[in-house]
């Protein structure tokens, strides 16, 4: 389905009914909006292992503008801001009010720019393994504990200069440290991947982008998930995260042994702890 949205036209697909059948009454369940990773993937990558949820919530998955099956844009124009504000966007003209949103990956970028840019309007957030600035120091170490210092090579090669050249090396060294998908081996090859998005981001706003300044004004319970293993988010990613959102509101969830995907790594506690909070009446 599309719906236009800030001069845009946007895709999303939607899996279970916001009101259903409770004895004498209809039930409204809360709306559980996917945002996805890259820059330049779609929202594939949380099919079908989301539809878990749909007994509890709505779940709504959502191309965001210029990636996978929403409408192209110029580069210039796909910055975390204007992903944030086609968010809120999006809510509104779907009425859909405080939604729950989650953000993994570089999805979670956009999750905590529309956060900090619209503080009341998310009823919940679930931010996956994701980061609130880039610390490459950490990102290099952990990808030479993980696969020696060839993989480390690759990826200072990359950081520094986000490239189809650079990318090769390090597609072939580090992706597969942390893309491992071993409950659904199909779930890479399906995602419309935007390549010329993701590497003109990298060398752009992903290198001066920082939230943790920002990250007070967020005013909803919020859930941190992360890998203990990730190198691409690196655990101390996520405790960053966590000391710069209000503490009365933030939760952390380490997966042991867990990389960049939970949902693949972690699966069974993955679904509960974002099952359970999405259930939390107390948490909002």
């Amino acid at each position: 389905m599309y719906v236009t949205v800030n001069d845009t036209r946007l895709f999303f697909d939607v899996e279970g009914a916001k009101l259903v059948p409770d004895g004498p009454t209809m039930r409204e369940k809360p709306t559980l909006v996917l945002l996805h990773g890259g820059p330049g993937a779609d929202h594939s990558m949380y099919k079908p292992a989301f539809s878990a949820f749909a007994d509890v919530a709505q779940v709504v998955y959502l191309d965001l503008r210029g990636q996978g099956r929403s409408a192209p844009s110029d580069l210039e124009r796909l910055t975390l801001a204007t992903w944030a504000d086609d968010v809120r966007a999006f809510c509104d003209t779907l009425a859909i009010e405080r939604p729950v949103v989650l953000g993994e990956s570089a999805g979670g970028w956009v999750a905590m720019a529309y956060a900090t840019r619209h503080p009341h309007h998310p009823g919940k957030l679930i931010l996956a393994s994701t980061s609130a600035r880039l610390s490459p120091d950490r990102v290099l170490a952990a990808f030479e504990r993980l696969g020696g210092k060839e993989a480390r090579e690759a990826a200072r090669t990359y950081l520094e200069d986000p490239s189809p050249k650079t990318h090769q090396d390090y597609g072939r060294l580090c992706m597969p440290l942390y893309l491992r998908f071993q409950d659904d081996p199909d779930r890479f090859r399906r995602i419309l991947f935007n390549m010329e998005l993701c590497h003109y981001f990298s060398r752009y706003e992903h290198k001066t982008m920082d939230f943790l300044p920002d990250l007070a004004r967020v005013a909803c319970p919020t859930l941190v998930l992360a890998g203990e293993e990730d190198p691409v988010t690196p655990f101390e990613d996520a405790k960053d995260i966590v000391s710069a959102l209000p503490a009365h509101l933030v939760r952390l969830e380490r997966l042991a042994d867990a990389r960049r995907h939970g949902i693949s790594d972690a699966p069974e506690q993955t679904l509960q702890i974002v099952r359970e909070f999405i259930l939390d009446d107390e948490g909002g």
